[in-house]
């Protein structure tokens, strides 16, 4: 191949390459952008007081809100697969009127302060609301200031994380597999159960995860619902909240741990979105 001939096919390909370059104008904005939002993770880490970790993490009281926090989290992710799957599918499938309204109605808790989702669910569930109130008086049980509040506020808030993901993830089946179950004799219980399920599998388990890792960083809602009674429902987030009056070291460390939590659901996404990265590359 002669020199003009090599240049004429590697111009288009450095043309294509500088045009993917960000210019000067929006590159200098997304480079302060990024250190804004690492800077207090970094600071986080300097900050830490590395050697009083082992003491500070072994605290009966830093480990009873450890435990609450994982088995109110996972509780509250069991409660949202059960509802928020079949929610999701009808979002994702039927077509009816109002579907959008309803969308909208499931993502309000995305946008909602957790201090009014808190104040929304006693105004419901508390010993005069509108639900629990006949509830109270018929068994003399309530709902708020319980462990079970908290599992309710932490659902109330992350369930639509896992939701909006499901969707996503059944929008993108085509329909024409469980048309084709249906021709087979499969009725729609069978079809969703056989055959759409399996096909968003990784949608559903990336929507526990983000579900989860919500529910356990939970803070407005619970607190207002569920109040922080240590060992009764004082989770991780609200013992760093207890913590920054009496041992601002001691929410540090806790700090740092919820970091990490974080960062270990980043990486069990990882694989989804390196998927769509190496899509929008090609």
């Amino acid at each position: 191949m002669t020199a003009p001939a090599t240049a004429s096919v590697l111009a288009p390909r450095t043309r294509a390459r500088l045009a993917r370059m960000p210019p000067v104008l929006l590159l200098a904005p997304a480079l302060i952008a990024v250190t804004f939002l690492l800077l207090p993770l970094l600071g986080l880490l300097v900050r830490t007081p590395w050697r009083d970790v082992g003491a500070i993490m072994t605290d009966p009281a830093v480990l009873e809100a450890l435990r609450l926090s994982l088995v109110t989290a996972t509780l509250a992710t069991g409660l949202s697969l059960v509802l928020g799957v079949p929610l999701a599918w009808v979002l994702a499938r039927p077509r009816f009127r109002g579907r959008a309204l309803l969308r909208a109605l499931v993502t309000v808790p995305l946008v909602l302060p957790p201090v009014v989702g808190g104040v929304a669910l006693l105004l419901v569930f508390g010993r005069r609301g509108v639900v629990g109130g006949p509830v109270f008086d018929a068994t003399g049980w309530s709902l708020p200031f319980t462990p079970a509040a908290v599992v309710a506020a932490e659902t109330f808030v992350a369930m639509p994380f896992l939701v909006l993901t499901v969707e996503a993830a059944l929008r993108g089946v085509d329909p024409r597999y469980e048309a084709a179950a249906a021709t087979l004799g499969a009725d729609r219980w069978t079809a969703f159960r056989r055959v759409t399920l399996p096909l968003v599998g990784p949608g559903v388990a990336a929507g526990a995860v983000l579900c989860w890792a919500r529910a356990l960083g939970e803070f407005g809602a619970t607190i207002t619902f569920a109040g922080s009674f240590p060992g009764r429902t004082r989770t991780m987030p609200l013992q760093v909240y207890q913590a920054l009056d009496t041992s601002p070291a001691t929410a540090t460390v806790l700090s740092l741990l919820l970091l990490a939590v974080s960062v270990l659901v980043l990486l069990a996404l990882r694989e989804r979105w390196l998927r769509g990265e190496l899509r929008d590359t090609r």
